[in-house]
C-alpha cells in the first residue's frame, strides 16, 4: 500500500509507511525522525555518529544505517538496506547538510569539495537511487531540506547559499519530471535553527535577530510537505516577507541586508 492520491483522499496517512531520513543523528533530522514515528511511520535514519544515530533510532524503533553521504555508494546502500529490512520505501527526507561562513577566497579547497559533496552531490545521488522505488508503486514523496540562505543569498556564505539554491532549482525541476508518476517532490526552507550546524560551519550565530528556532517546527514542515503534498514550506513563515522583497525589489533588499545584516 503506497500513498493515496491527495486529490481524491485528502491528507496522506503516514501510519505504516517507510521513510528514509538522512542526517537523522541530531538536529532537524532527529526531530523529523521522531515526528514521523509519532505519526506511525517506520523510519530508516542515516548518519555518521553511531552512538547518536543509534540513540535516536532506539527511541523510535527505527532502523539505523551508518555511513557517510559523501561515499559514492551510500545512497544505493541506504535504499538496498531499507528494502531488505522493510520491503518497501514510501518517502525520503534529504536533510543531511553542512555549512560554511567566511570569505570565499579564504575557503580551503578541500572544504569546497566537502560542501559540494554533502549539500549537492549527495542529495542528487539519493534522489537517483530512491526514485525508482518511489515510482514503482505509483505513489511516494521526496523532501529536500534546503535553507533560507539559498533563497535570500547570504554574503560570506556564498558557496553554501549557491548549493542550497541549486537544490531548490533541482527540486522544482524534478517535481516537473515526475509529474504524473504519483511521486511528490517538495522542499522545506528553514531560517536559523538552534542546532549544532552553526558550531560546525566555522563561526557561531551572532545576530540578535532573528533568533534561532528549535528544530521541531522544521520537522512539522517536512510532515506538511509529505502529508499535504505541499511544494514548499518556509519556517518560520514570516521569512516569506524578505523572500518577496528580494524578488520584487532586489536592489532595495540588498541595501537593507547590508545595513542590518
Amino acid at each position: 500500500m503506497g500513498f493515496p492520491d491527495p486529490a481524491r483522499m485528502g491528507a496522506v496517512q503516514l501510519s505504516g509507511k517507510v521513510v528514509v531520513v538522512t542526517g537523522a543523528s541530531r538536529g532537524i533530522g532527529a526531530a523529523t525522525a521522531r515526528a514521523l514515528a509519532a505519526r506511525g511511520a517506520t523510519v530508516v535514519g542515516t548518519g555518521r555518529d553511531a552512538t547518536a544515530l543509534g540513540a535516536v533510532m532506539d527511541d523510535i524503533a527505527g532502523t539505523a544505517v551508518l555511513g557517510d553521504v559523501r561515499d559514492p555508494g551510500h545512497a544505493d546502500e541506504v535504499v538496498r538496506r531499507t528494502l531488505e529490512a522493510h520491503g518497501r520505501l514510501d518517502a525520503v527526507v534529504v536533510n543531511a547538510g553542512i555549512g560554511h561562513t567566511g570569505a570565499f577566497v579564504e575557503m580551503p579547497a578541500d572544504r569546497i569539495d566537502e560542501l559540494l559533496d554533502v549539500d549537492v552531490r549527495a542529495p542528487v545521488a539519493m534522489a537517483r537511487a530512491a526514485l525508482p522505488e518511489l515510482t514503482r508503486s505509483g505513489e511516494g514523496a521526496m523532501v529536500f531540506v534546503t535553507s533560507i540562505a539559498g533563497v535570500l543569498l547570504v554574503p560570506r556564505e556564498s558557496l553554501y547559499s549557491a548549493a542550497k539554491a541549486a537544490m531548490e532549482a533541482f527540486a522544482e525541476l524534478l517535481r516537473e519530471e515526475v509529474r504524473g508518476t504519483g511521486v511528490h517532490v517538495g522542499t522545506v526552507i528553514p531560517g536559523a535553527v538552534r542546532t549544532e550546524f552553526f558550531t560546525n560551519r566555522g563561526a557561531p550565530y551572532e545576530r540578535s535577530f532573528p533568533k534561532p528556532i528549535p528544530p521541531e517546527p522544521v520537522a512539522a514542515g517536512v510532515l506538511k510537505v509529505i502529508e499535504d503534498s505541499v511544494d514548499r514550506v518556509v519556517v518560520p513563515g514570516w521569512l516569506r516577507g524578505p523572500m518577496l522583497l528580494r524578488r520584487l525589489a532586489p536592489r532595495g533588499y540588498r541595501a537593507l541586508s547590508r545595513r542590518y545584516g
